[in-house]
């Protein structure tokens, strides 16, 4: 099995240049305005154009107005939508048939339950993200992007064989081993290759 790489949270031309050169087969460009990594329509269009052909384009958004989502699509034209908020799966299937693209529905994952909700979204989204569901203690909390891991062997009690992304608190020293726990096709990192909040390394990036 060959486990391709979404690097998330691209915000800067350099950043960019070291995911390209290492050949990532997505990038995840991020529209939450709380985000250090979120980028603007303008901005994520010029990266998206340089990526073009080279990468797979992911446009991130939480819980997205229709306004937003027309403007990512017309502005970046990605090639999957990923929603990382709480949209139910109505609505994802709503989007989804709008804007005639694959979309991406993160779910948040602390318990074996978390898993099994995942599957109210089976036949509307193109892929599961599961991600770490940040803890009530942690103050300031994202959506995702916080660093932190689950427990991967809640995912042996995932059904279905469709392609899922697994995301949360990877790095380059947990990558390996999480692959081998959850044989991910997909792996997904974004805090684990930067420096500070938003700042992606192209040293990690490549380790990674």
């Amino acid at each position: 099995m060959t486990t391709r790489v979404k690097i998330c949270g691209i915000n800067s031309r350099e950043a960019l240049e070291a995911v390209l050169d290492m050949q990532a087969e997505f990038i995840g460009l991020n529209f939450y305005p709380r985000s250090p990594r979120s980028v603007s329509l303008e901005y994520a269009a010029g990266l998206a154009d340089e990526a073009r052909g080279r990468t797979k384009i992911v446009a991130l958004a939480v819980d997205p107005s229709d306004e937003l989502v027309q403007g990512i699509v017309q502005e970046v034209r990605p090639d999957y939508l990923q929603l990382h908020g709480d949209e139910s799966p109505e609505r994802v299937r709503r989007i989804a048939r709008r804007l005639g693209i694959p979309v991406i529905k993160a779910v948040k994952v602390a318990q074996p339950a978390d898993i099994a909700a995942a599957e109210a979204y089976d036949g509307v989204a193109d892929m599961i993200l599961y991600d770490a569901k940040a803890p009530e203690s942690l103050v300031g909390a994202l959506p995702g992007g916080n660093g932190i891991a689950f427990d991967w062997s809640l995912l042996a009690g995932r059904r279905g064989d469709r392609p899922f992304l697994l995301s949360g608190g990877l790095g380059p020293e947990n990558v390996v081993a999480a692959v081998h726990a959850t044989h991910a096709p997909i792996v997904d990192v974004s805090s684990g290759v930067e420096t500070a909040p938003g700042v992606k390394d192209p040293g990690l990036i490549c380790k990674f």
